[in-house]
């Protein structure tokens, strides 16, 4: 905290709450439900949404958790942007926000605040999405755009994927999304992965209704979809 007062002081910017409270505050409490951890986003951009099972969310470094691990390097670039912007020096300013892009972070404009914010890939838990490609990839991804973007999401954490994203439940607005869109018949449930009696249900409750993906009598699972392309190379 001294480190990044001195550099404010030193530029003659005043000292946000948001550099104080970068390094000193207090351990998150427990997350319940078997988590490992929650989050609790931002509003989420439409360009976010990969496809029907993928988001990109960022997260406040106000928040505990965040607070306490922000690189050094980062705070350093967020205090000389802010010094290069108020100077009119965007071009530096720019030079800096990639810096701070390129470590996981990004400055977002939240209500005419600049906010520094980590980057979070989530892989909604529990549910396979057919690819882009794929009969209803379209319209999944859709369903998970009306159901995301714009809003601040919370988050719980499982696990971590092969592919470097975090494993999660999503809730919007009190709402589960997976059962959402499990309900729609827009995914599958990974049942290979995630062993919840009531991902199941749903899932095999749309399949019953032929709603979605399911008014086909034999849909193809994006998990074999996926093998079969490996295979063809």
């Amino acid at each position: 905290m001294i480190f990044v007062q001195g550099l404010l002081s030193f530029y003659g910017l005043p000292l946000s709450q948001s550099a104080v409270e970068v390094t000193t505050s207090p351990a998150p409490p427990p997350v319940a439900n078997g988590a490992k951890y929650e989050l609790n986003t931002l509003p989420v951009d439409e360009k976010a949404v990969a496809d029907g099972d993928t988001v990109t969310v960022y997260v406040s470094t106000l928040t505990p958790r965040e607070a306490a691990c922000v690189p050094q390097a980062v705070q350093v670039a967020a205090v000389e942007r802010a010094k290069a912007r108020a100077q009119r020096n965007y071009t530096k300013a720019d030079a800096l926000h990639k810096q701070i892009i390129d470590a996981g972070y990004r400055m977002l404009n939240i209500h005419n605040e600049e906010i520094l914010a980590r980057k979070y890939r989530i892989r909604l838990r529990g549910i396979d999405a057919p690819e882009s490609s794929m009969p209803y990839g379209k319209e999944a991804k859709e369903e998970l755009i009306r159901l995301v973007v714009g809003k601040s999401l919370k988050v719980l954490i499982f696990d971590e994927d092969r592919y470097g994203r975090c494993v999660g439940d999503i809730y919007c607005n009190g709402v589960f999304v997976q059962e959402r869109m499990l309900k729609k018949g827009l995914v599958w449930h990974y049942g290979a992965y995630d062993k919840r009696p009531e991902l199941e249900k749903w899932e095999k409750d749309a399949r019953d209704k032929r709603i979605g993906l399911w008014a086909s009598a034999n849909p193809e699972k994006p998990w074999e979809w996926r093998k079969n392309r490996r295979e063809q190379r």
